[in-house]
């Protein structure tokens, strides 16, 4: 696995040597069996990139996994990786990113046409004592959900939220390890409907409404901050902008900006 930060050209050895594999037994050089020569490698070189692209496809695995990236790179630079090896892969095999759990991410990569993922960020966010939500996470130690008798997300239907409420689940993070287990469930619940639901909007069509929706949701006070950037990202990308995206972009960014508006009309009169 090459490092996101490597540079020179002992990543064109790396891939290569992630190409042809050498025998433990007697020594003999062979081609990697689909299933061991799927992943994709190549830091944030392009070239390297292009050159693993080309060695993997020939070999015709039944699907591929986009590797070496969620190292501390640059989001611009994970956005373009990301969309390199998605516009070259073939259309009808799947795609998996791997370690990229954050939901924005999902979300993002999803729409550059990655299918799969991977990632302790669920667990790992659980052990902390903060649950996933479509507002981005409840810090559940914080003395604010002390009386707090809701579910952590009303519409989740797994064990922790039917059972528990965050009042209970901030006494039990103070007391008990169970409550790390309580979070890991809901969290992974929550990353499963999460891409359930891109699926489902896919499938129906609706996938530029539920971008629209899930950032609103998310950036409810940035969207005009968020709309900018996701449009900047998508330029600089050279990705086709879906016309009913860009629609649902601009028409919501506008009822903002007149939202904003007229309520500071108000405010003056």
């Amino acid at each position: 696995v090459v490092s996101t930060q490597s540079t020179g050209s002992s990543g064109i050895n790396a891939e290569y040597g992630g190409v042809q594999f050498q025998s433990p037994h007697n020594g003999t050089e062979m081609l990697l069996t689909p299933e061991h020569s799927m992943a994709i490698q190549g830091g944030l070189e392009p070239e390297w990139r292009l050159q693993c692209l080309k060695e993997m496809i020939s070999k015709d695995c039944p699907g591929y996994a986009i590797g070496g990236l969620s190292g501390g790179e640059e989001k611009e630079d994970f956005w373009k990786t990301v969309s390199l090896c998605t516009d070259h892969l073939p259309k009808n095999k799947p795609r998996y990113l791997m370690g990229v759990g954050y939901q924005v991410e999902l979300v993002v990569c999803s729409a550059l046409g990655c299918d799969m993922y991977d990632c302790v960020f669920p667990t790992r966010t659980a052990r902390f004592g903060s649950a996933l939500v479509r507002t981005g996470q409840l810090p559940l130690k914080s003395k604010q959900f002390a009386e707090d008798g809701a579910a952590i997300d009303k519409d989740c239907s797994c064990f922790t939220c039917k059972s528990y409420c965050r009042a209970y689940l901030h006494f039990l993070l103070n007391e008990d390890t169970t409550a790390v287990i309580l979070l890991t469930i809901h969290n992974i619940a929550y990353q499963l409907r999460l891409m359930s639901d891109i699926r489902k909007s896919i499938l129906e069509d609706k996938f530029p409404d539920f971008i629209r929706n899930f950032f609103f949701t998310l950036f409810p006070d940035k969207i005009i901050l968020l709309g900018q950037l996701v449009l900047c990202y998508l330029w600089e990308l050279n990705y086709w902008i879906d016309f009913k995206l860009f629609y649902c972009l601009f028409i919501n960014i506008l009822f903002y900006v007149t939202d904003c508006f007229w309520g500071f009309c108000i405010l003056i009169l």
